[in-house]
């Protein structure tokens, strides 16, 4: 394996702390600033939205450069983002370091994964990518829960200090250990070249993908404490291991779903997004069984974040042209597809339809996914009726 793919996995692993980590710190993020809980929760939503920004407003300034000092540039905006955030003195300073931070997060994952698959074999870039993003699983499995406790003892403040020297360390690891990969002028991409690859039905087909998997798993997983807690009958102290259950299986499924997507891409996106739709279906009915809740909760996460690797190889095979600005709009996708799931189950709740509510909302979006598989799988076999087999493989 090369080395550079574990430098990539340490960025990755860093931005996905940024990102997850204040849902563990929001009180004590709200009582030092002076503001209510939900005033503190647009410390979430904004970085989200921050991401749908940077990813396609910041990807085409620094896809123009060599992709090594691409990142380097990226991983020390991150880095100067969060020690913002530790330094902030008040609401509107914090907010603007978490937005600064998340700036970086798109175009970090759209490069490093179009980077990422060339560093292997054409057999193996799914796998490469799913190693990437497995920094971000371990985020979840291991680094929210310790940035929690680090935030618990010592104040908020020092976990966004401890991430920005996560930032140090993955900039140190990329300048030593990603190869440069100069680019002559010629290859250089322009904005017009970037943005004409959005004219292809099939990259529309897999943002859409990416918008349903993850709004389906995310919109179900945001309302999962009260679920656990309120029908199914857990503990509040049983929650942190049920979590570490989830991100073990957003981990599994990562590692898994990259192997299997290299080995066949369109089996894979539908064999998942299936699963998907089942296990959340399954949950919704047996969410009153503590058993099934510990089965069900990493299957959840394994099928959802299964998909991921093989959604990024979907993009960048469909924009070949422009790999990198797919790539980080399908970053950006992933983002809406929180927004959308969390939203829309929410109103579920508010409607009156009970904690579990979000996990049918989340096997809706599923299915509604599968449609989408079948209504790509169509077109592009409209579109190119005598096209080899390996071709449509990935579809």
């Amino acid at each position: 394996m090369p080395l550079g793919l574990i430098a990539l996995a340490l960025g990755g692993f860093g931005i996905g702390l940024t990102e997850f980590v204040i849902a563990g710190l929001l009180s004590s993020v709200a009582d030092d600033m002076g503001v209510s809980v939900p005033t503190a929760g647009y410390l979430i939503s904004g970085y989200a939205l921050a991401v749908v920004v940077g990813a396609l407003t910041l990807t085409p300034v620094v896809n123009r450069w060599e992709p090594k000092r691409a990142l380097q540039v990226l991983m020390v905006l991150f880095t100067v983002g969060n020690a913002l955030s530790a330094l902030a003195p008040g609401y509107a300073a914090l907010l603007g370091g978490r937005i600064l931070a998340a700036l970086a997060h798109g175009a970090f994952f759209g490069i490093g994964a179009v980077l990422a698959a060339s560093l292997v074999a054409a057999e193996k870039k799914a796998g490469a990518i799913s190693i990437m993003f497995g920094g971000l699983t371990i985020a979840n499995v291991l680094g929210v829960p310790m940035g929690t406790v680090i935030g618990q003892q010592w104040g908020w403040r020092a976990t966004f200090a401890v991430i920005a020297v996560v930032g140090v360390i993955a900039l140190a690891g990329i300048t030593a250990l990603v190869p440069a990969q100069p680019i002559g002028r010629a290859d250089r991409p322009n904005l017009r070249s970037e943005l004409a690859v959005f004219r292809n039905a099939q990259v529309w087909f897999s943002l859409s993908l990416t918008v349903l998997i993850f709004g389906g798993m995310f919109g179900a997983f945001m309302y999962i404490e009260p679920l656990l807690t309120r029908v199914t009958g857990f503990s509040e102290g049983a929650i942190p291991w049920l979590l570490v259950l989830f991100g073990l299986g957003l981990f599994a499924g990562n590692l898994v779903g990259g192997r299997w997507a290299d080995r066949n891409l369109s089996r894979t996106l539908f064999g998942m997004t299936l699963a998907l739709a089942v296990a959340l279906a399954a949950f919704g009915l047996l969410a009153d069984y503590t058993i099934a809740a510990i089965v069900l909760l990493p299957a959840m996460g394994f099928f959802g974040f299964g998909a991921t690797p093989g959604l990024q190889m979907r993009i960048m095979n469909h924009a070949a042209a422009a790999p990198t600005m797919a790539s980080s709009a399908n970053i950006a996708a992933f983002n809406v597809g929180n927004f959308l799931g969390v939203w829309l189950s929410g109103l579920a709740i508010a409607a009156g339809l009970g904690w579990g509510s979000p996990l049918w909302v989340g096997a809706g979006f599923a299915v509604a996914g599968l449609a989408v598989l079948a209504l790509a799988g169509r077109s592009e076999r409209t579109r190119t009726p005598d096209a080899p087999e390996r071709e449509l493989a990935t579809v």
